[in-house]
């Protein structure tokens, strides 16, 4: 597991960059407030229900959530399960909101 910033990621998507991102957090922190990607939240992560993310197992993938931890947590879960590229968004959607004014 790698990680990276919010101001990386930011710029990479104002760029038009196509960024395979992944929001660990619960449903309604999702429906609150998100940056995008399909929501799998880490208890489906932990129990190994992650086949809609098979084929992206050498991609990059940015794995987010409210503070970093429980993206962490999922990095390293699928890096255990074979996952070549994943990074931990540091500061997670806390970071997001008190940089960007969201």
């Amino acid at each position: 597991m790698n990680t990276i910033t919010v101001e990386e990621v930011k710029a990479r998507l104002d760029a038009g960059e196509k960024l395979h991102i992944i929001d660990v957090r619960e449903p309604h922190e999702n429906a609150e407030f998100n940056i995008g990607g399909p929501l799998i939240p880490l208890g489906k992560i932990q129990a190994m229900q992650i086949d809609e993310l098979e084929e992206l197992k050498d991609q990059e993938l940015i794995i987010y959530c409210r503070s970093g931890n429980r993206s962490g947590q999922a990095c390293m879960i699928l890096d255990a399960a074979g996952f070549k590229n994943t990074k931990n968004l540091v500061g997670g959607m806390l970071d997001w909101r008190a940089k960007f004014n969201v």
